[in-house]
């Protein structure tokens, strides 16, 4: 009977330190656990970062790459439109516009010719429109005295280009003018573009150019 109370605080001791070494063990397993959550978020959070960055870079790469399309289409319709002088500009822009005329279509007939049909082209051209020397060409304009009433006044009538090429064929050309005039509303309007037809005949070893009716 001596020795139970001695064993009672042993056991005590004992069981103390049972239960300290148990929640030591809890407290470390929890905090064990959670360290790699608190790690986790970088971990995740770095990818997101990438993709982010790669689309803005490839938005920048596709507006790099479609901008020089409309700035090169918009520069091309600039040319275009300052390659012919304004409307009313007068006898200062005709050059411009008969440069344009030879640089559309280069020449294709020799000198000589290519004089006589301009100068044809443009007598018929002034005839037509002023009625001055339509009876050079009975065949075109028939009868003077019947003839329709000239649409322009002479007075602001001016031929402000022409060329003269071939029209498919050696023996067929064409005058391309471009002209101004005042009509019998007085509306004054330039750069109207008329085209007179030829073929050449020959006549003795001869050969002319021959206008055709317009149709």
């Amino acid at each position: 009977m001596t020795t139970s109370p001695a064993r009672s605080p042993r056991l005590l001791l004992i069981a103390t330190g049972v239960l300290v070494v148990a929640g030591v063990i809890l407290l470390t397993v929890p905090h064990t656990q959670s360290a790699p959550s608190a790690s986790a978020p970088p971990r995740a959070a770095a990818p997101t970062s990438h993709p982010s960055a790669s689309a803005s870079g490839g938005r920048t790469g596709q507006a790099s790459g479609l901008a020089p399309a409309p700035a090169s289409t918009a520069s091309a319709q600039s040319a275009s439109a300052s390659a012919l002088p304004p409307h009313g500009e007068g006898t200062a822009g005709d050059a411009v516009i008969h440069k344009s005329l030879e640089d559309a279509w280069p020449a294709d007939l020799a000198a000589d010719e290519e004089r006589k049909l301009l100068a044809a082209g443009r007598g018929l051209l002034r005839a037509d429109a002023t009625g001055i020397g339509r009876a050079k060409w009975p065949a075109i304009f028939g009868d003077p005295d019947q003839a329709v009433a000239p649409a322009f006044a002479t007075a602001r009538f001016r031929i402000q280009a022409a060329i003269a090429r071939r029209d498919g064929s050696p023996n067929k050309a064409v005058v391309h003018l471009v002209w101004a005039g005042t009509d019998r509303g007085g509306t004054y309007t330039d750069r109207r573009i008329t085209d007179r037809y030829f073929t050449r005949t020959s006549t003795k070893g001869a050969s002319t150019w021959t206008p055709q009716p317009r149709t």
